[in-house]
């Protein structure tokens, strides 16, 4: 093998690849990353069995060849090296990496021990704008779980309902579901959340993804990435069921308002692993003018509460984790938020008033 290739090039494939390599794995050659040359392109992969990601980048290719070598030495090394044109040359084992002031040899292993790279037979195939299943994952992922006891909870749950697609995560705390637009394909699957974090460090603002797909895998393609992942094996709980329509206590408050009170409010529930009781009142006036309060006590500081004011119906209180609305307020888009629940063992919901395609429910705590 006999290569060129601009440090900008490489280096942007190695991020993109390198990140899957696993050093911790039985197979030492899974911490490696296989370099070969596909169609006169240099492409980049990288396994953990579960998970594989290839990139190709465009590359002079003098003489076809092709060989793996540790993933995180080889990341380091490129994303040292300045600007220009690094030229890679393979003698035997050892990968030859010059440019005008450095001269290296990496010794690597014979790509012939790389596990075969998994490819999708008869499967079906969609697509979506890429920016659009970018700001899905963005709003959804944070809610999967990362508790391997329950294995289901640990995917992202992409399915089509009524004609619509919708992509939803939940650990059981919390639930977030992002509607996708309209769909024809009937779509199932359940992706481990470890991929989907891949797979949004390489979305970009633009293009398409396109995804194809059987029962026990999927495949993701974006511009010049690959990525493929095994499905979760399992059933995802009915969690539509556990979303409320209708709610006897309501407020609409900016999201800034809400967020700060909650951020000051959480520096008080520190003790109480992060349990903050939120009241909502509304005063009865013409204009439903209301108010929600959000106090913590900590019993060695003190105690807190903070009040933001809107429209309201009803009154009611109700404890939740406070990092856990955080979180939730931070992934919703617009400047306004719809604070909701029926009782305090009742599930709460937040949610947009000009953004209909996003929900998120927060489980609330026994107080």
């Amino acid at each position: 093998m006999k290569v060129q290739v601009t440090q900008e090039n490489l280096n942007r494939a190695l991020g993109a690849v390198a990140r899957v390599a696993n050093t911790r794995n039985a197979l030492p050659i899974l911490a490696n990353v296989l370099v070969k040359t596909v169609d006169n392109r240099l492409c980049l992969s990288a396994t953990n069995l579960d998970i594989a990601i290839s990139y190709f980048t465009g590359a002079k290719v003098e003489t076809e060849g092709s060989i793996t070598v540790p993933a995180r030495l080889m990341q380091d090394f490129v994303g040292s090296l300045p600007g220009g044109v690094i030229n890679l040359k393979l003698e035997e084992n050892k990968l030859h990496v010059n440019t005008d002031q450095y001269k290296s040899t990496i010794n690597g292993i014979a790509a012939d021990d790389f596990p075969t790279l998994p490819a999708i037979e008869d499967g079906k195939t969609w697509t979506l704008p890429a920016a659009d299943f970018k700001k899905a994952l963005q709003q959804v992922l944070f809610a999967a779980s990362s508790d391997e006891s329950r294995p289901v909870l640990t995917g992202v749950y992409l399915h089509t309902e009524g004609g619509r697609l919708y992509m939803a995560a939940t650990d059981s705390y919390r639930l977030a579901e992002k509607d996708l637009g309209a769909n024809s394909h009937e779509i199932s699957l359940l992706i481990p959340a470890s991929a989907m974090q891949d797979l949004l460090r390489i979305l970009a603002d633009d293009g398409e993804i396109t995804v194809t797909h059987n029962d026990q895998q999927a495949l993701f393609k974006v511009g010049d990435v690959e990525l493929t992942t095994r499905l979760v094996e399992g059933k995802y709980p009915p969690y539509r069921k556990l979303i409320p329509s209708d709610f006897a206590t309501e407020i609409s408050l900016k999201k800034a308002d809400f967020i700060n009170v909650t951020k000051v409010s959480s520096l008080f529930a520190r003790e109480s692993a992060g349990s903050v009781t939120l009241e909502v009142l509304a005063d009865g006036g013409e204009d439903g003018t209301g108010a929600l309060s959000i106090r913590s006590i900590a019993s060695q500081l003190g105690e807190n509460t903070a009040v933001a004011t809107g429209p309201a119906q009803g009154s009611g209180s109700i404890t939740l984790n406070s990092r856990y609305l955080l979180d939730a307020l931070g992934a919703l888009s617009g400047d306004e938020v719809i604070f909701g629940f029926n009782g305090k063992l009742e599930p709460t919901l937040l949610r947009d008033p000009k953004a209909a395609d996003y929900v998120h429910i927060v489980m609330p705590l026994k107080s």
